[in-house]
């Protein structure tokens, strides 16, 4: 018996439906009918011809179309889309048809003139993921059309869709629709829609075996791949695949070059020498368009435990790179306005703005991240740092309510409803827990943190802070030591040096607690959670005057301030709140 033959073939999908059809039918039905077949008949199928599509088939709210071209089908929809913009001008707000697309390119089978199969599945879940007039791509599509067109793409990650069993890598493409412009004042919903940025690329190079020794090249290899798994792990960042940048292994590289050839925006190379049973590793890395080193270091180890130096190596140079990279981030979108920063360049400008913490410049952040949930309604980043950024406001006294927590933990469950795995949204998790002095459930955020990225200092920080205030000192000691010694440098250190001044507190050592705090505040003046700790320990030092003038400052600061504010914002566990109140009594607070 002759097994029939399935006709398959690639072909880039086009999946369209009308958002909020089955409203607008029920508010006037033949009102949205009518505005359909025009809509169709002067702009859709022409559009369609225009690029070469085929109508595979149409439903009552929606189509598939099939395209040879996947940038045929891209441009498609863009121009369906702007032009669709400009036949709503006069149409009143909730009578408007908007169309939602999802386009993917794969694998299909035709049979008896409709298609099927994953390529047809996968455009069907991005067109429902997407928002009124938007068009989202699949990752396939992204990769083959970003250089073959002049417009920008955002990274909305991996998105967990029914009936997938993998997350689909999802991007949403950006383009002027002139609305500023186009709509008139009346039209409530029209949006202005800021340029967007992809998130920054980095490569790292195959690290240099200068040791004159064969057998260490497997070694130098081996901690190049280390680190370009681990920076895989870090969300903000898309790293080129180790298949890509071993192309240049045992070349003479000009690093703008490789930027160039591989399309990022940063370069990380480095060298292994070897003496005797002792090894030097060193890195470095550079923002290519410039040839600026953003930042620079060395490692010793004993190759005694080849596996065990690795790991090691990794968890510095990928602890160390995160902040340097939001760092320079931030530099390069410096002096811009922020209607002018697309998803990304907001989240990491306000970022840099936060952590300066003056009144006005995280006023500022969080403004700005206000803005970017707004308008990037399905970024993760900007929800999970919003969260994050209102809930350090609530712990230092910059908010006087429980509105912050109770806002961030809404921000927060919806960051891991967009992205899952994204560490930084179980990262405000654990924290709005920690501040509801929920320490189980926070540590298990914390920890679900640094499963997704194991080299997550903050993570580590932030874990081993909730545990300091809960009295798990030991425990919580090693956290916070490990979060400094992986990231020396991050401005966060200053809550997890706090964290140190909290553990000695309460194990009773008030002049070590004495110490670090003072540490804190040295780092960052401005930080008026630092302030407290700083005041009880002097106090139970026997350090009273100064306790005392301490505290008078501190309430200048923060004239909310009182045991009774402490009890109920400062999330202290029951007998370490009892501690903690001692001391602040001691020093004259009421």
């Amino acid at each position: 018996m002759v097994e029939e033959r399935v006709d398959r073939r690639l072909a880039a999908i086009l999946a369209g439906d009308i958002a909020g059809y089955s409203r607008l039918m029920a508010a006037d039905e033949e009102g949205t009918l009518r505005q359909l077949k025009s809509h169709r008949l002067e702009l859709v199928d022409p559009k369609i011809t225009e690029h070469r599509g085929r109508i595979v088939k149409t439903t009552g709210d929606g189509m598939l179309v099939e395209f040879v071209s996947v940038v045929d089908a891209v441009r498609c929809a863009i121009d369906i889309q702007r032009g669709m913009v400009e036949r709503n001008v006069e149409v009143q707000s909730d009578k408007r048809i908007q169309f939602r697309i999802g386009i993917n390119v794969g694998d299909i089978i035709s049979d008896s003139n409709d298609i099927y199969g994953d390529g047809v599945n996968i455009a069907a879940r991005l067109e429902n993921l997407a928002e009124p007039g938007g068009i989202y791509v699949s990752r396939t599509v992204h990769e083959q059309v970003r250089d073959k067109l002049n417009f920008s793409f955002e990274d909305l990650g991996e998105q967990t869709v029914k009936n997938m069993a993998r997350p689909i890598g999802v991007h949403r493409v950006r383009f002027d629709t002139h609305e500023s412009t186009a709509m008139k004042p009346s039209a409530v919903d029209a949006r202005p829609e800021a340029s967007a940025s992809e998130r920054p690329s980095i490569a790292v190079l195959p690290f240099v075996n200068m040791s004159g020794d064969a057998e260490q090249e497997y070694f130098a290899d081996g901690v190049s791949e280390d680190i370009i798994t681990g920076l895989s792990k870090l969300r903000w960042f898309f790293v080129i695949a180790r298949n890509s940048s071993f192309t240049y292994k045992g070349m003479a590289v000009d690093v703008k070059r490789v930027a160039r050839e591989l399309g990022v925006r940063y370069v990380l190379e480095g060298s292994v020498r070897k003496g005797g049973n002792r090894v030097r590793i060193t890195a470095q890395l550079i923002d290519a368009p410039t040839g600026n080193h953003v930042w620079a270091d060395r490692y010793d180890g004993d190759l005694t435990d080849v596996f065990a130096l690795q790991d090691e190596i990794t968890k510095k140079v990928v602890a160390a790179i995160e902040p340097k990279l939001l760092e320079a981030e931030a530099i390069r979108s410096h002096g811009r306005s922020p209607e002018d920063l697309g998803a990304w360049d907001m989240v990491i400008s306000a970022n840099s703005l936060f952590w300066r913490l003056t009144k006005a410049e995280r006023e500022a952040a969080i403004a700005i991240l206000r803005r970017a949930v707004e308008r990037y309604p399905g970024y993760a980043p900007a929800h999970s740092m919003l969260a994050f950024d209102l809930l350090v406001s609530g712990y230092a006294g910059w908010s006087a309510s429980d509105a912050p927590v109770e806002e961030a933990a809404k921000l927060a469950t919806r960051a891991a409803e967009l992205d899952d795995n994204d560490p930084w949204a179980h990262l405000a998790l654990g924290f709005v827990a920690f501040m509801k002095r929920r320490t189980n459930e926070a540590a298990e955020e914390f920890g679900r943190a640094l499963d997704l990225n194991p080299n997550f200092a903050a993570a580590h920080g932030y874990l081993g802070w909730a545990l300091s205030f809960d009295g798990q000192c030991d425990r919580a000691m090693q956290h916070l030591e490990q979060a400094i010694r992986m990231s020396p440098h991050d401005p966060q250190n200053v809550i997890f040096t706090g964290g140190m001044s909290v553990c000695h507190y309460l194990s009773g050592h008030f002049p070590e607690a004495v110490a670090f705090a003072r540490k804190a505040l040295q780092q960052r003046t401005a930080f008026t959670a630092g302030n407290r700790i700083f005041i009880a320990s002097l106090a139970q030092a026997g350090e009273i005057d100064e306790a005392r003038a301490t505290l008078a400052r501190a309430k200048e600061a923060h004239p909310e301030l009182s045991i009774a504010w402490i009890e109920k914002h400062v999330p202290y566990t029951a007998g370490s709140m009892a501690k903690f109140v001692e001391g602040m009594r001691k020093a004259g607070l009421e």
